[in-house]
């Protein structure tokens, strides 16, 4: 949520991430990729810890990437540099979060890569010192209260804004896959929620969130947005919450539709699978990609998948009939093997697609972690690991 808005740099104009996400492409062709991760803090007893805003003060600019406050001050957030691999995306992430993994011991407290809170409340953690988000917490009250969840967003480099149209619509069939590939909040204040990303079902509750309409121009866009904007539902446009949106800052297309990854590996196995499902659809520009999907139904659609997660039934996008979720990751990866293939991602993804297969996903790794002695405090331990 923040980082859409603190990239302009007083001295150029442009920070390292906004003059990389211009060049389009990679000398072999292939788009560049950006990940922005969200992070809770817990103290040592997995209780919500209010040192964001003096973490991100602290860390502020890195040379792999930056990290920033968020809305709530348990969070913090990072940002990779323009990446041009999924390897170089990897050793970026992993520098973050070992550097915020490091910076929270100092503080007492340790990072929690969870997409909501797994234990009850103890105390309100409040809302960092900011005129945005202030105002927005005056705007939406209880809305705003209850809104503390963390996502992981995948920014992909396109040319112009029409292009972010076209790869807007082609994701859309494809996020309830995206989202049953990354559930990691099966558990929100206490409570096994019954859901595999329960993120997913609070996130939505804003007005500007959730599944993306099909768009047929750069025109239709913008007047959805006007609306949004006329109706105070959003208080700028950085408050377009949609799945997928344009960002309003560089020259992306940013993919919001997955929980905070408990490992690097499932942050960059949705980074490889979402830019080779845009460079898929930048290859025909074909404007009528998933124009029969309704929003309602892709809203339905990603439901179940939150519901389901890894363990149970997707839809698939072309019949439209529910089949056990693995057959549509199956068919996601063969579909896109030519894609892989070109950008050199094909075995990290088959590595990373394997080791789900083998541990299960977020979710299913938290139950199973609670399951052993019924302790949620042992779903913190295992996420964030000793403090």
């Amino acid at each position: 949520m923040a980082g859409e808005q603190q990239l302009n740099s007083p001295a150029t104009g442009l920070t390292g991430r906004q003059r990389g996400y211009s060049a389009r492409m990679n000398p072999d062709g292939a788009l560049t990729i950006g990940v922005e991760e969200e992070f809770l803090l817990v103290d040592t007893e997995g209780q919500l810890a209010t040192v964001g805003p003096q973490m991100s003060a602290e860390l502020g600019q890195t040379p792999d990437g930056q990290v920033e406050h968020e809305l709530r001050r348990c969070q913090v957030e990072s940002a990779t540099e323009v990446c041009h691999s999924v390897a170089e995306l990897v050793e970026d992430l992993h520098r973050l979060r070992t550097r915020l993994i490091n910076r929270a011991a100092q503080h007492g407290v340790r990072l929690l890569p969870s997409g909501t809170t797994v234990l009850a409340l103890g105390s309100e953690p409040g809302f960092t010192r900011d005129h945005r988000y202030q105002r927005m917490a005056t705007e939406f009250g209880e809305l705003a209260d209850q809104s503390l969840t963390c996502a992981c967003h995948v920014h992909v480099a396109i040319p112009d804004r029409e292009s972010g149209m076209v790869a807007s619509n082609a994701l859309r069939p494809w996020l309830p896959v995206l989202l049953a590939l990354s559930a990691n909040s099966p558990f929100h204040a206490g409570t096994d929620t019954g859901y595999a990303s329960w993120r997913h079902l609070l996130w939505t509750r804003w007005p500007s969130a959730g599944a993306p309409p099909h768009f047929d121009s750069t025109d239709d866009y913008e007047s959805r947005v006007d609306g949004l904007l006329q109706s105070g539902a959003i208080v700028d446009r950085g408050m377009i919450y949609w799945d997928v949106r344009l960002s309003e800052h560089v020259p992306t297309v940013e993919v919001r539709i997955a929980d905070v990854a408990p490992d690097v590996q499932g942050a960059a196995l949705v980074a490889a699978l979402v830019r080779a499902l845009i460079g898929q659809a930048l290859d025909t520009m074909d404007t009528s990609l998933g124009k029969g999907l309704t929003q309602e139904v892709l809203r339905a659609r990603l439901w179940r998948s939150a519901r389901d997660g890894l363990t149970g039934a997707c839809v698939e996008p072309r019949s439209g009939c529910l089949v056990p979720v693995w057959q549509v990751v199956d068919d996601l990866v063969g579909r896109l093997g030519s894609q892989l293939r070109a950008t050199g991602d094909d075995a990290f993804v088959a590595d990373a697609i394997g080791r789900l297969r083998a541990t299960g996903g977020g979710a299913q790794r938290q139950r199973a972690a609670f399951a052993r002695d019924r302790r949620l405090t042992d779903v913190v331990d295992e996420l964030a690991g000793p403090s």
